[in-house]
């Protein structure tokens, strides 16, 4: 059985930045582009580390691997003439007690990479769907904070508004260079054919769901708004105004900042 571990140079241990960058240092070592090698050889190493990466790459087919290679081993362990691989009761139970902490290691390390999976697609719909709200809940209300604040308040909300954009922002990026294509140039000679990263949505489909998402929010909060009209703003018109204003772009993002602040803050608590 291939150790693909071993083809990458690698630990057992190895985290998934490890792999990939293991990955990468030895694709740009041997690609069939720039390997001193001839190219039939090239190309058989190449295919062996990309092979070996398909599958450690991936924490589902990683731990699915890790499984057959310890039963692979244990098997070995059993057969051979070992002292460790006595056939007494207490050889076996040594073996049996190995065998059982290196399956807990796997299932352990596939559920800690789950839940950071789960932690890092948290961090992105978070702050999209408080955006989604929060745009919407600004067009019913058509709050007048800016308005109605003092110089101290305006410069309070300015800097909010910064730091919400900027969190904003870095939460987007993330998710995009996270959930949606990227091609890696380290892929495009073998076999004369080029291969994606398995990431679920292209660029443009990400960016449609942002525009769309803003759009039917917003669409949302003017029909919700201009029936609440007649009772929200006679009421209390110093604070919700009758049309949109320019100040109205302020508070998505300091609605986002604070939602998410709140998030990390639960997510601490609970661990």
């Amino acid at each position: 059985m291939v150790n693909y571990y071993q083809v990458l140079k690698i630990s057992p241990k190895a985290t998934n930045a490890e792999i990939k960058s293991a990955y990468r240092r030895l694709a740009r070592k041997i690609h069939p582009d720039v390997s001193s090698e001839n190219a039939e050889n090239a190309s058989g190493e190449f295919a062996k580390i990309a092979k070996a990466y398909q599958i450690l790459g991936n924490p589902k087919e990683r731990a699915a691997y890790d499984r057959r290679l310890l039963d692979a081993k244990y098997k070995n362990s059993s057969n051979s003439d070992s002292v460790f691989s006595s056939e007494n009761a207490h050889a076996r139970r040594w073996r049996q007690m190995a065998y059982e902490r290196r399956y807990n290691e796997i299932i352990d390390r596939m559920i800690a990479d789950e839940r950071r999976e789960t932690m890092a697609l948290q961090k992105v719909i978070f702050p999209t769907v408080a955006l989604f709200i929060s745009v919407c809940f600004v067009a019913i209300f058509k709050p007048m904070f800016w308005t109605n604040s003092h110089i101290i308040g305006k410069i309070i909300l300015f800097l909010l508004f910064v730091l919400g954009l900027v969190h904003l922002f870095k939460r987007l990026r993330t998710g995009f260079e996270r959930y949606t294509y990227r091609y890696e140039n380290i892929h495009d000679s073998i076999l004369e054919e080029s291969k994606a990263e398995t990431k679920p949505y292209t660029r443009v489909t990400a960016v449609c769901f942002l525009v769309v998402g803003i759009g039917v929010s917003l669409g949302v909060g003017l029909l919700v708004g201009n029936f609440l009209q007649s009772f929200l703003t006679p009421s209390m018109p110093r604070f919700f105004a009758a049309s949109l204003k320019p100040e109205f772009i302020f508070y998505p993002p300091i609605a986002v900042l604070f939602v998410d602040l709140m998030h990390s803050f639960a997510i601490r608590f609970d661990q």
